[in-house]
């Protein structure tokens, strides 16, 4: 097992994972995923066609190479989501630069 220099930062893989077509009809929960950064307090946020919209996120879960990962979710109608065209997450800490995930909404299933 490596541990991962506590010094070192290290920028978390950002990844979106979109709605099942069983919920399509009502809701869409989206879950949005950030792996293997450092330090902890990098903070996930949501935006819907550039506007920003609040998740529920999860503090970071500190894996056993010492590094963390996060998630936070946004549910939308099944309106928002028809209308919608691109949701993004993008994981924010001050001292890097944001890295961030987008998802067509026109590639997920109708």
């Amino acid at each position: 097992m490596t541990l991962t220099s506590l010094s070192a930062r290290t920028r978390p893989t950002v990844t979106i994972l979109s709605p099942t077509r069983d919920e399509l009809s009502t809701q869409h929960s989206l879950l949005c995923l950030a792996n293997r950064g450092f330090p902890s307090d990098w903070t996930l946020s949501w935006t819907v066609d550039g506007s920003s919209r609040t998740g529920a996120s999860s503090p970071g879960v500190m894996e056993k190479d010492g590094l963390y990962s996060w998630s936070s979710s946004l549910t939308l109608t099944a309106e928002e989501w028809s209308s919608a065209k691109e949701v993004t997450c993008q994981a924010s800490h001050s001292s890097e630069s944001p890295v961030t995930a987008a998802l067509g909404t026109a590639n997920c299933p109708e």
